[in-house]
């Protein structure tokens, strides 16, 4: 038990100094540029299909349930009402921070693992090269950059959905759905489910690169940090959703 405890502490404290160590480095000079172009387009235009597929039909199934639900209440009319702020302040980010856990936390994992347990990592320290500078800080940052993008983007596809439902199935028009939908959302609600993912994304990062990073045991090693991370990655996502819903609420 002492073993397992030690172990989680020891994992904590290495992802508190891993995320202090990307924060110190990001701005400093030389800038990567070229990682970053590469990463950006490799972590966050490449999740665009999953992410927004996900919330397309997540945004068509709350519309669905939501009239079937308020329907015994004669509550129909506000469908677009529940859809627009379900889907902005909590589905829509969580969903899309959960499918980039699942597709980028993973890929990150693997490509830097292999990368540890064949001591390409060990390689550039012997050349000089900070590790953390070349492979952390562009994975995390593209993340932190792109994921409140994809929420913005998956979030429509969520509303379109709901559209589209509202329209085919419960009988309303467009205008009235759209109409319901704008007025039911405010400024803040938008900054505070786009604003979680800035947050989401960086835990994301964090423990993805930790993981990858401190692989051992060759492609059984690689394997089993993949997994740690995605469950790692997705549990700390909802964690944090809660105090800082809370957070925002407050505010």
């Amino acid at each position: 038990m002492d073993l397992i405890v030690t172990s989680n502490l020891e994992h904590l404290g290495g992802l508190v100094r891993l995320g202090g160590s990307v924060l110190r480095r990001t701005f400093r000079r030389p800038f990567e540029f070229s990682l970053w172009m590469e990463q950006l387009y490799q972590l966050g235009v490449r999740s665009l299909t999953i992410t927004n597929i996900t919330l397309l039909f997540t945004g068509m199934v709350l519309a669905m349930q939501t009239a079937y639900s308020l329907a015994a209440y004669g509550g129909k009319a506000f469908v677009g009402d529940i859809v627009a702020l379900s889907v902005v302040r909590e589905l829509g980010p969580v969903l899309t921070a959960l499918m980039v856990a699942g597709r980028v936390g993973a890929g990150i994992t693997a490509e830097l693992g292999s990368m540890a347990v064949t001591e390409q990592v060990d390689a550039l320290r012997a050349l000089a090269a900070d590790p953390v500078r070349k492979l952390v800080v562009p994975r995390v940052g593209a993340l932190v950059v792109m994921l409140p993008v994809l929420t913005i983007l998956a979030d429509t596809a969520a509303l379109f959905g709901g559209l589209l439902m509202s329209v085919l199935v419960v009988g309303q028009s467009r205008p009235y759905y759209m109409t319901h939908v704008l007025g039911a959302l405010s400024v803040e609600d938008i900054v505070s489910g786009v604003g979680k993912t800035v947050f989401f994304a960086f835990f994301i990062g964090v423990i993805a690169c930790y993981n990858g990073m401190n692989a051992t045991g060759g492609a059984d090693g690689v394997g089993k940090a993949t997994t740690n991370t995605v469950v790692v990655s997705s549990i700390s996502v909802i964690i944090s959703d809660f105090f800082l819903t809370r957070i925002f609420l407050m505010l």
